[in-house]
């Protein structure tokens, strides 16, 4: 099972931004998300995540995929991916102090330039969820800390998408947890 959520707010040729204050990713510049609480879905996780860390509040966001992830061939996770496209005069200022972090708009060119070290592994996959195709799973495989392998494939339609619909407690399929 999954245990948490990442989420994208696009506006223009902007996303919104948090640098986080707390591992992981501590000082550097991620989605807004969180764990998915007991009995709550992917999709409730999400939007109650982006209101609460951020005051936006949606009633929608569209569903990208899986971010997963192997560590030192061990530990794994992964999280539900989501995205939504704001009016181009959608009134946020930033930059905003929260108690996760800061918010602020990011412009796309410099938050995926490959000298950009102070970003969140981003450019892996949010290039991919930004054309409107999917949902795929990108995993990732760490070994010391770093990047070692990166992987995009589809997700299979009424296994692996679906599965975001379901309460955490409740959420096998194929014999795999989510």
């Amino acid at each position: 099972m999954l245990k948490y959520t990442i989420g994208f707010l696009k506006r223009k040729d902007e996303i919104l931004l948090l640098n986080r204050e707390k591992p992981s990713w501590m000082g550097c510049w991620n989605g807004v998300g969180g764990k998915i609480a007991e009995n709550e879905t992917p999709d409730q996780c999400i939007l109650r995540e982006i209101g609460e860390e951020t005051g936006i509040i949606l009633s929608d966001m569209e569903f990208k995929g899986i971010v997963t992830w192997r560590v030192d061939g061990e530990e794994e996770g992964g999280m539900y991916a989501f995205l939504a496209e704001l009016p181009a005069d959608f009134p946020y200022p930033t930059p905003v102090k929260t108690d996760e972090g800061i918010l602020d708009w990011k412009k796309l060119n410099w938050i995926l330039h490959p000298d950009n070290a102070g970003i969140a592994n981003l450019q892996y996959f949010l290039p991919t969820m930004l054309k409107g195709e999917g949902p795929y799973e990108y995993h990732f495989v760490y070994e010391k800390g770093r990047v070692a392998g990166f992987q995009t494939k589809p997700l299979e339609k009424g296994r692996d998408a679906d599965v975001r619909f379901l309460p955490a407690d409740t959420r096998k399929a194929g014999g795999r947890d989510y």
